[in-house]
């Protein structure tokens, strides 16, 4: 059904209703009232007839058929027995056959206040009859009551209600016509405002209407600014979709991203270079694009919610970093850098620097060993030996920097593997500390060992634990002054064992604290250097950690010393 003809019947019905409601009422109401007066007007008869009526009583019925036939009402006179003595409608004979009356409802009311009144079908007559008695007459008549039939009532409010129902039907036809008006008036425009709702739902162009009713024209006119200002909106993001999709596309970096089924939903031609998929047909799902077993783990870590990290994935002769982010929606969004070059690059810098580590290290041991020699002559010229000192002290620093290019080459090149055992931490450090302690005690340097309970052992190998506290301890002596302390500290973990290495001395600013574990880099270069640091140090400390599958970091303030902390987990790490 149209609205405006649900409007229309809606509110016939209601006028009808309205219509009905008053003629039911009016009906009551003018009954009530023709009723109150009659009872009214009848008691005023009777409490006249009364006063009229003879003393004799053998008078009372014809002056009860008189009475009646002068007031065209029912007169009926009642002793105090409750016997009729007179009544307009039965003659001297039919009185006696007439029954009591002293249990009639108005005879009773009027016996006790003076005025009764009732309303009932008559026995005599069976019509409806007011009956108003009221207490008084001449001696022996008790009470005189004064009756008439409600046909004058109902011919009356018969022909009220006939003006009633024309009026109101009357009404309820120019209600009906301007229920008609007012549902298509109202009808039309609101119809026509869905249509547009929905057109711009669907983004299509809509068609506003006009109306004249306020309430409508103002949220016809609030559609309307919506609209403006989604179309707008729309504009702003389909020009960024289009940015965004010219910028990904022109990106080095392959990015894919998926639904949380794994479906590929956006790609860019960087990442189907690198997965070796050519053309624009759309990429298989994950778990069919995909067959390597660990690039399958990592894409189902990212769609559980698991945000990865640069992960290296070696995918058909190339070397991919791999950095996922799970996205709101459910998906996930991949990042591929292309890191082949780079890693040969690296290749070919290890080798060279193994390799030039290597052919340094036969020379450099030849002239430290005939720089010693000449250092433990003695001779005729002193500056000779001091040259000789020199030149054996540089050769020692070579040979350390040799030692440590070459350590760090072999841990990065992947050619060393820890041999994980049950370590003692405390017993290890103390070793360690032994080729120091003649050095420490030159500067009153004290070591201190402090192992909590349940994390006096860490699973590692011995030899690569040895050096990084020889690392970590040479670095904490070069930068603490005298009288300070050095202080091995062991304390469980979630998954592991923390074990740090804290000095009493001069700290290290915050700009530098973040890059000490690269190569040849030093917060005090010049310190450093005169002291004999070869800058390799934290760069091995850090290689050795993470081949056990832990990590490092640093803490320290300046002026308030350094702690370098190391985590080891609790189970070497896998492949």
């Amino acid at each position: 059904m149209r609205l405006a003809v649900r409007l229309f019947t809606t509110t016939s019905l209601l006028v009808a209703a309205t219509v009905v409601g008053l003629i039911g009422g009016a009906d009551r109401l003018l009954r009530h009232h023709l009723e109150d007066v009659i009872s009214e007007d009848l008691g005023h008869e009777a409490r006249l007839l009364a006063a009229l009526l003879p003393a004799d009583s053998l008078d009372w019925p014809e002056a009860a058929h008189r009475l009646g036939a002068l007031t065209g009402h029912r007169v009926t006179l009642i002793d105090p027995a409750g016997w009729v003595r007179g009544d307009t409608e039965f003659d001297r004979a039919a009185l006696d056959g007439l029954e009591n009356h002293s249990g009639r409802p108005e005879v009773i009311r009027a016996m006790a206040s003076g005025l009764g009144r009732a309303q009932r079908r008559s026995a005599s007559t069976n019509q409806s009859t007011i009956y108003v008695a009221v207490r008084g007459g001449p001696r022996g008549i008790a009470v005189v009551r004064v009756a008439t039939t409600l046909d004058n009532v109902n011919a009356a409010v018969l022909g009220v209600m006939r003006g009633v129902v024309f009026a109101g039907l009357v009404a309820l036809g120019f209600a009906a016509v301007l229920a008609w008006i007012f549902s298509a008036t109202v009808a039309r425009p609101l119809v026509e405002l869905g249509a547009a709702a929905r057109a711009i739902a669907a983004g299509e162009t809509p068609r506003f209407p006009d109306s004249t009713v306020p309430e409508i024209a103002d949220h016809i006119l609030a559609l309307h600014a919506m609209h403006d200002q989604l179309e707008r909106r729309f504009h702003d993001l389909r020009q960024e979709r289009e940015e965004t999709r010219t910028l990904i596309e022109s990106m080095a970096d392959g990015v894919l991203a998926t639904d949380w089924g794994g479906a590929v939903v956006m790609v860019n031609a960087a990442a189907r270079r690198l997965l070796g998929r050519h053309g624009t047909d759309p990429l298989p799902p994950l778990a069919e694009l995909f067959h390597d077993k660990r690039a399958r783990e990592l894409m189902s870590d990212v769609l559980e919610g698991r945000d990865v990290e640069q992960q290296q994935l070696d995918l058909e002769h190339r070397a991919l970093l791999v950095t996922g982010r799970a996205l709101p929606n459910g998906g996930a969004l991949f990042v591929f850098r292309d890191v082949t070059d780079l890693r040969r690059l690296e290749a070919v810098r290890r080798d060279f620097v193994a390799n030039v580590s290597h052919e340094l290290k036969t020379p450099l041991t030849s002239i430290a060993g005939y720089a010693e020699t000449l250092a433990a002559e003695p001779g005729p010229n002193p500056q000779a030996q001091k040259f000789a000192e020199t030149i054996l002290s540089n050769a020692h620093r070579m040979q350390r920097l040799v030692d440590d290019l070459l350590d760090l080459s072999r841990i990065e090149s992947g050619g060393w593997q820890p041999q994980q055992r049950v370590v003692d931490i405390a017993a290890l450090a103390r070793d360690a500390w032994t080729p120091f302690a003649d050095r420490a005690a030159e500067r009153r340097v004290k070591l201190g060992v402090q192992v909590a309970p349940g994390a006096d052992a860490v699973s590692a190998d011995a030899d690569a634990l040895r050096q990084i506290f020889t690392n970590l301890f040479d670095n904490a002596l070069r930068h603490t002054p005298a009288d300070g302390q050095v202080t091995v500290r062991a304390t469980g973990a979630a998954g592991g064992v923390v074990v740090a290495v804290a000095d009493s001395g001069s700290g290290i600013a915050p700009e530098h604290l973040a890059r000490v574990f690269e190569r040849f880099y030093r917060a005090d270069a010049g310190r450093a250097r005169t002291q004999g640091g070869t800058g390799l140090g934290l760069a091995i400390v850090k290689h050795l950690v993470e081949a056990h599958g832990g990590r490092v970091w640093a803490e320290s303030a300046v002026g308030r010393g350094t702690t370098i902390e190391l985590f080891f987990p609790a189970e070497p790490p896998q492949g």
